[in-house]
């Protein structure tokens, strides 16, 4: 036993003869850098993320996003799951400041399920542009829960602006949904979508307007409009945050989407008549001189 306490002792002097070597030996190398090199400064990257409720994960029907009640509820705390994720993504993938903003009609933000590291916007009216506080200061656009255009097959909750009245918009000739309405505006500030979440179809469109350069994250594939084959949580949780990791990589490769103006407009929407409330559809064309009022038309 004695012996075994003098080897004990002899290591652990040992050891810390070492620790003070290394000690002071790191002492004297690190001083003359700290005399002639400053601590480099960390760049601010700025990320504008705009959320919708169709595109999260576990949401599959109508039911789940138009009225106050559980399912809404629920819905709500699905969403905010997937952001959650994102914004661990983009922290850990260099954001140094993060803004989110609730772009579901009737608001989809649960205040005691806000991710730290960003800050939120909701609630109406928001004075200026339908992207509040988005300006030229931001490196990329990422946009989270978001659904197809109006009249895609296999798009869960399809729809552009009003699922109810059906709306179809075409903007120079190309027939555009949510993603490249919320894009466009953001291209007006040279801000590229580097993110975009929600089922396969809604990634597909993204693909199709903003290229390769765009990260695409599926939360679930659409079989129809209100049907859908869903991934578990942890899954999509998981490559939701690795994807938003992934997308702070196309800052610099990614291209802002920018619509030419003037912009020869269209819109195709019901009307609903009479005591029946039969549908009618209504065409509506024109043009657009400013992107910013893009969503006025």
């Amino acid at each position: 036993m004695q012996h075994i306490g003098r080897t004990v002792q002899t290591v652990c002097w040992g050891l810390m003869m070492v620790a003070a070597a290394v000690w002071v030996g790191a002492v004297w190398v690190a001083l003359p850098a700290q005399e002639t090199e400053k601590p480099q400064e960390r760049k601010e990257v700025k990320i504008y993320i705009v959320t919708d409720l169709e595109g999260a994960s576990g949401v599959y029907k109508f039911a789940q996003t138009r009225e106050p009640g559980p399912l809404n509820d629920q819905a709500k705390e699905y969403l905010m799951g997937d952001i959650a994720a994102v914004v661990r993504g983009l922290r850990a993938g260099g954001a140094t400041e993060i803004l989110v903003l609730d772009g579901h009609g009737s608001g989809a933000f649960v205040p005691h399920l806000m991710e730290p590291g960003a800050k939120y916007i909701t609630g109406l009216p928001r004075p200026g542009h339908p992207l509040w506080g988005l300006d030229e200061s931001f490196a990329g656009l990422a946009i989270v829960g978001q659904h197809a255009m109006m009249s895609v097959p296999d798009g869960v909750l399809c729809h552009t602006q009003s699922s109810r009245s059906e709306n179809r918009y075409w903007y120079n000739g190309v027939e555009s949904g949510e993603l490249a309405q919320v894009a466009a505006i953001a291209g007006y500030y040279g801000v590229p979508p580097i993110l975009v979440t929600g089922d396969e179809a809604a990634c597909r469109e993204a693909r199709q307007f903003f290229g390769e350069h765009c990260v695409t994250v599926a939360v679930k594939r659409g079989i129809s409009r209100e049907a859908a084959v869903l991934y578990p949580f942890e899954e999509t949780r998981r490559a939701l945050e690795e994807g938003a990791k992934q997308a702070m990589k196309m800052i610099g490769l990614a291209k802002p989407y920018r619509l030419q103006t003037p912009i020869r407009a269209k819109k195709e929407y019901l009307i609903f008549e009479g005591p029946e409330k039969n549908p009618r559809r209504v065409v509506k064309e024109g043009v657009i001189e400013d992107v910013l009022k893009l969503l006025e038309f």
